[in-house]
């Protein structure tokens, strides 16, 4: 067997399948996203086996993108789970054959709740089908497993299905870049999507001096801040910084302790404003090969105060 010819193989047959489906997608989707659309409570997909592994991870999306979801195992909502759901819930079955008994068994009693049901399945003339009040085909001619038998192509086209239902249906929600970061606090995405205000330093943490301040002064500022640089405000507004490239391009040229904050400061520095994504401020610092930046409002008052570090010890970074 050629290697690279199978895997090829595998990953064109797939993106056949996926083409295949997008072609297929009817009115059956638009109502299953407008049931989605107007579910009050929560969207519960449940499936067994490779199909419950890809509910949970269609859940996770949909929770991520504005439509709170969640996983029920079939066998544990037969044991009592059932009592998880709630009236104005609506839930998505997953199962490609149609006739999982663990499913059927328990979407008649879901059905008695008077929660509406969404089937995902490859057969349109199965049990599951016939019970469910929208139905979502998968169109898969066959898997892509040699034997035609482990869940390859058909868990690869649901859950490409289930992310055309997040992304349809935050689309509409009007979901933004905001709504993404409260739901993603922590890691990487999470700082990335934080804002500068969020993360900035403020108050008595922002190194300041006056354009008349003597450099020995100015010196002790930027130690006591430890930020490696000082604002330099004339009646509130900014109007240069001094960094510690400043400082030494200044003692190479032989100047006294007794020189002015304004006779080595930079003018009209990098600034940026408190509602810029942390993402935009570590792009600007790149392209300016700097590591400070003010942040100031669109009137030039100096709101705060950020550093690199301030986002690198959040772990933008990896």
């Amino acid at each position: 067997m050629e290697i690279l010819k199978e895997a090829r193989r595998v990953l064109n047959e797939e993106a056949t399948a996926l083409n295949k489906l997008a072609e297929k997608l009817d009115e059956n989707f638009e109502k299953a996203v407008k049931i989605l659309l107007n579910t009050k409570g929560r969207v519960v997909l449940t499936g067994v086996g490779k199909s419950g592994l890809i509910c949970k991870k269609i859940a996770a999306t949909l929770s991520s993108t504005g439509t709170p979801a969640f996983f029920l195992h079939p066998g544990d909502a037969a044991h009592g789970d059932l009592g998880m759901l709630k009236g104005d819930d609506t839930v998505i079955a997953v199962s490609n054959s149609g006739e999982t008994a663990e499913l059927l068994n328990i979407i008649p009693v879901i059905k008695s709740f008077g929660i509406p049901v969404i089937a995902i399945t490859n057969n349109p003339n199965s049990s599951l089908a016939k019970l469910s009040d929208v139905t979502l085909l998968l169109h898969v001619d066959r898997e892509v497993c040699p034997l035609n038998l482990a869940p390859t192509t058909s868990t690869t086209v649901t859950l490409a299905l289930g992310d055309a239902l997040a992304v349809v249906l935050m689309k509409l929600k009007g979901f933004k870049s905001e709504d993404f970061a409260k739901f993603h606090p922590g890691g990487k995405l999470g700082i990335r999507l934080s804002k500068v205000k969020d993360i900035m330093r403020t108050g008595k943490e922002i190194p300041v001096v006056s354009p008349q301040t003597p450099l020995k002064e100015v010196i002790l500022e930027m130690s006591s801040k430890k930020l490696g640089s000082t604002l330099v405000m004339d009646g509130g507004k900014l109007v240069g910084i001094i960094t510690d490239g400043d400082l030494r391009r200044a003692m190479e040229k032989g100047v006294n302790f007794e020189t002015k904050a304004e006779g080595i400061m930079t003018k009209n520095p990098k600034t940026i404003e408190e509602d810029i994504f942390a993402e935009k401020a570590i792009e600007k610092m790149e392209k300016h090969k700097i590591t400070v930046l003010p942040v100031v409002d669109k009137e030039g008052n100096v709101k705060g105060i950020l550093h690199l570090h301030d986002i690198l010890g959040r772990r933008i970074l990896k």
